[in-house]
């Protein structure tokens, strides 16, 4: 129990990224089609159109290597209280989070980029707090 008492924060950030990036990764990894599908007819006005798979692969790899990373690092917080593994899926986290970001603003899904921010306000709760 000590764990939780020493790095409740942390734990937590790190729970709720894993969670997100994992089941957004598995989603697209589980229904690729569907979302290749989605994400070309919310790109069709944008200068992205002609890439969605691409992008989408990279999004999704990114996505599996961040939550993977994060859980690796909960992982080692528990066992040595090192931190370094899960500041890097943190950080990756917030890189994607831009991605997703220029491709919103793209789109000008205006909303979507919005709704963003939230994500990565805690993303960035993270950074901060397994940086210290």
């Amino acid at each position: 129990m000590n764990f939780l008492s020493n790095y409740p924060t942390e734990v937590l950030v790190l729970l709720f990224l894993t969670v997100t990036f994992l089941q957004s990764g598995i989603d697209k990894l589980l229904d690729w089609n569907g979302n290749v599908s989605f994400i070309k007819d919310h790109f069709k006005n944008s200068p992205l159109r002609n890439s969605v798979p691409l992008l989408l692969a990279i999004i999704l790899v990114l996505e599996i290597i961040a939550g993977l990373l994060m859980a690796f690092g909960v992982y080692q917080l528990y066992t040595s209280g090192a931190k370094e593994i899960a500041l890097l899926g943190t950080e990756l986290c917030a890189v994607v989070l831009i991605f997703l970001l220029i491709g919103q603003r793209l789109a000008k899904d205006y909303a979507g980029a919005m709704s963003l921010a939230v994500y990565f306000i805690v993303t960035l709760l993270g950074v901060y707090l397994l940086n210290s």
